[in-house]
């Protein structure tokens, strides 16, 4: 993806969007933000995830820049001084230049394992398309329409039927006479009024964030984190069970329903994510390769032109030499740069959404 598509439309403060949210089956308080349930601070989860790639790439060449500048005229004797009496840009570059060769080498083989899964014979195309066509229909089975193809409308379809049955749920419950004293009555009128409040809120404030959103930018990832459908689950599940007595027929068949609904969220947002994997690593190798190319031919000239009389004088007491060099190493360095910057995002994805189902895993890392 490139850097125009990145997602900048939606400011880091769409982490803050939805409240806090529900409890899971153990009964600790959850909350439905993907930052909340990080504790991460707002900068820190900004850089990790909401961050334009090609902006982090460039500032971590920037840093690497600024950093071995100022260590080469730390350092004494100066690398200046060190140029004029041995050779050490050829002895620096010329391992660049393998390094380079060998990423960019490693790069094309990881972009050829992420096209090799969408290969295979026509049976296991057959099978594979089979198998999308079920999931939809089960999907168009609990909405009461037709299946977007959209990846944002794909998943609003969902949130907005669960919202849908959340209250129908509440409506049916609240609608229904006490049997005997009523006290588990009200004390079922009560967990599913906060079960649908928490789970209409969220829902609605994760649709907000999915409108308008396109597929190839963070935004529709990074929207449907926002969603945390485990701890809605458990609390389904626990009402269940809870309150299978007062429960009337009809409502334990809306129960199933919207567990059905909150239920199928899970593996769509998984389905939407991996598309996103495939997506970004396919957009990372082809942005190294462009970059290796440059980085090459810096680092070749480098080796053959640069000497202690290429680049005399000096600025603010910095040698010319010095500034030469740190900046052709910050060059050659930025096809790592952006392998650094798009794993900093897959990673932290990855982590954060390791568990399918009510699996609550919270971990501050």
């Amino acid at each position: 993806m490139s850097g125009s598509s990145e997602g900048s439309s939606s400011a880091s403060g769409d982490a803050d969007a939805a409240d806090a949210g529900s409890a899971d089956a153990g009964g600790t308080d959850t909350a439905d933000t993907m930052r909340e349930r990080a504790g991460e601070n707002r900068v820190k989860l900004w850089l990790l995830l909401r961050a334009d790639r090609l902006v982090v790439a460039a500032v971590l060449t920037l840093a690497v820049f600024v950093a071995f500048v100022a260590a080469a005229v730390a350092i004494s004797p100066s690398l200046a001084t060190k140029v004029g009496s041995s050779d050490p840009v050829e002895t620096l570059f010329a391992s660049m230049i393998t390094a380079i060769v060998t990423g960019a080498t490693l790069v094309v083989t990881i972009g050829q394992l992420v096209l090799t899964q969408e290969n295979g014979p026509l049976g296991d195309q057959r099978d594979r398309m089979d198998d999308t066509l079920a999931v939809r229909d089960d999907i168009a089975d609990l909405t009461g329409g037709p299946t977007p193809t959209d990846p944002a409308a794909f998943l609003d379809a969902i949130l907005g039927a669960a919202a849908e049955h959340a209250r129908d749920l509440r409506d049916s419950v609240e609608g229904q006479g006490d049997d005997g004293d009523g006290s588990s009555r009200d004390a079922l009128r009560a967990e599913v009024d906060d079960l649908a409040t928490g789970l209409t809120g969220n829902a609605d404030a994760v649709r907000g964030q999915l409108d308008g959103a396109e597929f190839g930018s963070f935004d529709v990832v990074f929207a449907a984190l926002n969603f945390d459908y485990g701890p809605k689950i458990g609390q389904i599940e626990r009402i269940a069970t809870e309150h299978d007595d007062a429960l009337t027929d009809d409502e334990r068949g809306l129960l199933d329903e919207l567990k059905a609904t909150v239920s199928l969220f899970g593996p769509a947002r998984e389905h939407v994510k991996t598309l996103y994997f495939q997506w970004a690593l396919i957009d990372l190798s082809r942005l190294i390769l462009y970059a290796a190319v440059p980085a090459l031919v810096v680092a070749g000239l480098m080796v053959t032109v640069v000497d202690a009389g290429t680049f005399p004088g000096s600025t603010l007491g910095v040698a010319h030499v010095t500034l030469a060099v740190g900046g052709a190493f910050a060059v050659a360095l930025l096809p790592f740069s952006l392998f650094v910057s798009y794993l900093l995002r897959v990673l932290t994805l990855a982590k954060r959404t390791l568990a399918i189902g009510p699996l609550v895993l919270r971990d501050s890392e």
